[in-house]
C-alpha cells in the first residue's frame, strides 16, 4: 500500500517537472534550452525529451557549454592577475 503511494506521488511529481521544464524553454532555441535544463539539474534523458533530441547531443552540448566556459573563466582570472 505504502508503496503504491509513493509510486504514484513520484508520477505526480514527474509530471510538475516536466511541466515547469517545457514551461522554462518555451521560444527558446536548442541549445539555450539544453542550457536552462541542464542548470536545473535534470538528467540528459529527460531534457532530451523536452528538447526534442538524443541524450549524446544533450551531453555533447552541455559539454561544449561547460569547456568554454572555463576558457572564459581562465581569461577572467589572469586579467585579474595583470592588474
Amino acid at each position: 500500500m505504502e508503496e503504491e503511494i509513493l509510486k504514484s506521488i513520484d508520477a505526480k511529481l514527474a509530471a510538475i517537472i516536466r511541466l515547469l521544464a517545457s514551461g522554462s524553454i518555451q521560444g527558446k532555441k536548442k541549445t539555450e534550452a539544453i542550457v536552462i535544463l541542464g542548470s536545473l539539474g535534470l538528467d540528459a534523458a529527460l531534457i532530451a525529451e523536452l528538447v526534442d533530441t538524443t541524450p549524446a547531443t544533450v551531453y555533447a552540448r552541455l559539454s561544449e557549454i561547460k569547456r568554454k566556459s572555463k576558457v572564459v573563466s581562465k581569461k577572467i582570472l589572469k586579467k585579474a592577475e595583470t592588474k
